[in-house]
Formats: structure tokens, sequence, C-alpha cells
């Protein structure tokens, strides 16, 4: 029987008792592997005094903190289960994410008791499984309690996915997956160890902030700086003097980075990382210029997230392409069919490791259409080079087919990001009677529409160029970064503001 998350709290406090394992920015703690280890063992104390038994579903709704890693290893170290819930949710998606995971005690910070209170007091959601609400940043007692066998095949965590096509479904981690992706992180590019720094800045109820940043750095042994929220001047500031040596933000977090007049010197950075959506290529060239080892991966919350990754040599011989896969993970791309493609062709990537989680929770039919046998069904479409290098085109439910001919909106949407008056960009396709779909821009910036449908032409086949451009001061994202294209092509169907034929 392998062993939960929890056991590599207990062996890091045994192996390096003061060694720093979490700062806290917003209380300036700074708890040692040891203290770590005591708290942990205190919150699950307190969950255990509320009747929480293995595979009880304990939710947390909260900004980032290190209490908030407390409760979830708290929770592992119970055999419990850890439902990490976006708080930038409405309280009726809240309620939803509640009644599906059938949480069983809620731990909540101060600043979203109301959104919890209206989450539980929500129509249409039966919440009743929450039985008890707890402060998340309440201080643990003196009393732990013994660490409960769990098996590396136990349920971990149920991390809701995005919900960018409607509602959120739960994704089901086990102890093996979160141990397994760790042990990629360890081993990819420059790896992590015990000696590395990282902030956990971006949200911990998304994998990619738990899986990439939080969770392996403490199965090695690292240091994890807590901040309950971003700002791009202070973050900078904060790599300073922290030293980090390790970093992962999502493209709106660097891009933001890269509007600072000037950034601190950062002599301990080893390597950076981006992920949770496709990085645009100025971003990339922007840090590349500086002198930084950044790379792009390609991970999603059912892996845990690792699934490809660009080693340093490969950053500038390999720009656009997501890499090859992590150590223990297999890809490969298919047809409709189920069959392998050829190098160069268009196929949906399929993947299969121990990363690969369990399943959709209590959603048999949406499970099998995703695992099937060994494989996870990513939807998203990539071609793949001789080398085993894959690129990304595009999400297939977002593939836009006009006149026939098939049109991937991240290549167009990087052509456009390229001018100098885009700040911002999605591409869509809506329904055209002529075409069958239309090739739309939404652009945040102040370009000329004809001169940027003009721009992109220039650079890829007409037929893949926008035929309209509209413009927004904002496009919809997720907490994560990722576009919310539904939500655009809802609001751009059936009228334009520049159209060219």
């Amino acid at each position: 029987m392998s062993e939960g998350i929890a056991g590599w709290i207990r062996r890091r406090a045994e192996r390096r008792p003061d060694g720093v394992a979490l700062v806290d920015t917003a209380t300036g703690a700074r708890h040692t592997y040891a203290e770590l280890h005591r708290r942990v063992g205190a919150r699950a104390a307190a969950l255990a005094a509320l009747g929480v038994a293995t595979g009880d579903r304990v939710a947390l709704l909260g900004e980032n903190s290190a209490a908030y890693l407390e409760w979830l290893f708290g929770a592992a170290h119970l055999g419990a289960i850890a439902v990490p819930v976006n708080h930038r949710l409405a309280a009726d998606e809240v309620a939803h994410v509640l009644a599906d995971s059938g949480a069983r005690v809620l731990v909540r910070s101060t600043a979203f008791a109301r959104l919890a209170e209206d989450a539980l007091g929500a129509d249409g959601h039966d919440t009743s499984a929450v039985t008890s609400l707890v402060e998340l940043a309440e201080e643990p007692g003196d009393q732990p309690v013994a660490e409960r066998p769990v098996d590396g095949g136990d349920p971990c965590v149920i991390m809701y996915t995005s919900g960018t096509t409607g509602r959120p479904k739960g994704a089901v981690l086990t102890h093996d997956n979160m141990l397994w992706n760790a042990v990629n992180m360890a081993t990819a590019g420059p790896g992590i160890s015990g000696t590395d720094t990282t902030i956990a800045a971006a949200p911990l109820f998304h994998i990619g902030a738990l899986g990439l940043s939080a969770l392996p750095l403490l199965y090695a042994g690292g240091t994890v700086v807590v901040v309950p929220s971003f700002d791009p001047a202070a973050f900078v500031a904060l790599m300073a003097s922290e030293r980090v040596t390790t970093q992962f933000l999502v493209p709106a977090m660097w891009a933001a980075l890269t509007r600072l007049p000037s950034l601190p010197a950062l002599p301990d950075l080893r390597w950076a990382i981006s992920g949770g959506a496709p990085c645009p290529i100025t971003v990339i060239e922007h840090f590349t210029a500086l002198g930084w080892t950044f790379t792009e991966g390609f991970g999603m919350t059912e892996l845990s997230p690792a699934a490809l990754f660009l080693d340093a040599s490969e950053v500038v011989t390999h720009a656009g392409s997501v890499g090859r896969p992590f150590m223990h993970v297999d890809a490969r791309l298919v047809s409709d069919d189920g069959g392998e493609v050829d190098v160069g062709e268009v196929g949906e990537l399929a993947l299969r490791g121990p990363t690969v989680f369990a399943g959709y929770r209590e959603k048999p039919e949406e499970t099998a259409a995703a695992l099937r046998g060994e494989w996870f069904f990513s939807g998203d479409l990539g071609i793949r080079d001789a080398e085993g290098f894959v690129t990304l085109v595009d999400r297939k439910k977002d593939m836009i087919i006009t006149g026939g001919e098939n049109v991937y909106p991240v290549e167009v949407e990087q052509v456009l990001h390229r001018h100098p008056d885009v700040a911002d960009v999605a591409v869509i396709g809506v329904g055209d009677p002529q075409w069958g779909e239309s090739v739309v821009a939404v652009v945040v910036g102040s370009a000329d529409p004809d001169e940027l449908i003009a721009f992109a032409r220039e650079r890829i086949a007409h037929f893949k160029a926008p035929r309209r451009v509209e413009f927004t001061d904002e496009l919809p994202r997720n907490a994560t970064g990722k576009l919310l294209k539904r939500v655009l092509r809802e609001r751009y169907a059936g009228h334009g503001s520049a159209v060219t034929r």
C-alpha cells in the first residue's frame, strides 16, 4: 500500500525539520517542515472532531494562504478529499460545486463568508451534505491526530474544470496522480529540488498553481511563498527578495509583467514556465530576450496537470511548440476513428500515464467519452513533427470550418498579437450563410479593422484571416486566464462592425 500526499510533509519533517516550507506574505509567518507537519495534523484533528471520515469531501473557499494548503493536507491526513472552490464564481455556481461534490465541511475565509452563505442558500441545489462551516484562517489547536492510512489510488482532490463550455465537472485526482505529477515536474527541464523557492501566485483552486507550483515544491522539500493576490510590481519585488528560483504563472500574468517599466535583477531565477492557456509568442520573446530560461508547457486538470513540456534547450529551436511529453506521460495524435495520424497531420491529442485522472465525479457517460482504455482524449488538436514535438492548433470545439477549410484560431491569434495596436485578441467562428462559418477577430486595442485584416492576409492564407473585426475593452476570461469563447460566440453572432468578403 502506497501512502498519500500527507506523507510528503511527515517525511520532510523527519529529514529537514528546520527547512522553510511555507511563507505566508499576508501574515508574515514562515513555517518550517516540522511546524507544517504539526499544523497539518492539528487541522486534521479539527476536521475529525467534526466527524470527517475517510472519503468525505472538504470544500475550500478562500484566497491563497498557508492555511489553505494546511487544510488541504489536513484533509489528506485523514484520507478525506479536498475540493478547492473557485472564489470568483457566482453563488449559484459555488452551490453547484458543493452539491455536486457532496462536501461535508466548507472551510471558508472571512472574505468569502457572504459568498458561502449565499451558495448554501441558493435555490435548486442540494447542499444539505454541508453540515459544518469552518473559518479558514483560524489557528490550529495543539493536539494533532494520527495520520490515517491511504492508498495511492484513493481520491485526493476533486478539481472542478474551468467550465468554459457550461457547468464545471469534478475531475477526481488520486494521491498517486499528484505523486507522479510531482515526479514529472522534478525531472523536467532544469528540475525541482529542495533548494528551490517559488511563489504560489495563481489561485490555488486552479490545478496549475496547485500542481505546478505548490505541491511539487513541497514534495521536493523546497519553499512555497504564498500571496493572497497578484500585483505585478509587488510580485517581481517579492521574487527578488525571496530569491525565487522557479516560477509558474498563467500567460495573462506573464503578460502583465511585460508591461512593467522595468524588472529587478533576478539572479536566482533558474527557469520560468507558462501554462494554463496558449502564451502569446510576443510574451515568450520578451523574456527570452532578457536571457531568461522561459518555457511553455501544456497541461490540463485531468492530467494533474503536467502533460507536455519544452526543455530549456528547445525553447528557441522549437518556438510555438508545447514540446514533448513529460517523463511519465505518453502522447499520440489520433484521427476521429482512433487511428494515429501521420507526422504533420492534425489529430486529437490523447494522453496516457500515471497522472491521468480517475474520472469525472458521478458522470459515467462523460468519463467514458474521455477515458478510452488507458488513454485520455483531451479535445485538443495538434500536429507532431518527426522528433515528436507537438504544436497545438486549437481546441477541437473551437476549430472553425469556413468554405470547407479548417481554421485554427490560435494560429490566427498569434499573428494578430504581433500587430502593435493589438493588446489582446480572440478569434472565433460565427454562422455565415455563404461560408458556413466566418472568421471573426475580437480585439482589445485601437487598430483600424481594415488594416488588421490586411495585416493578417499578408502573413497567413486569406481564408484564415478574419472577415470581421470587433472591438471590446476586455476579453472574457475565467480565473485561469482561459478565453471564454462561448461567451464571445453568443455575443457576436449575427452582427458586425467591420466586414470584408
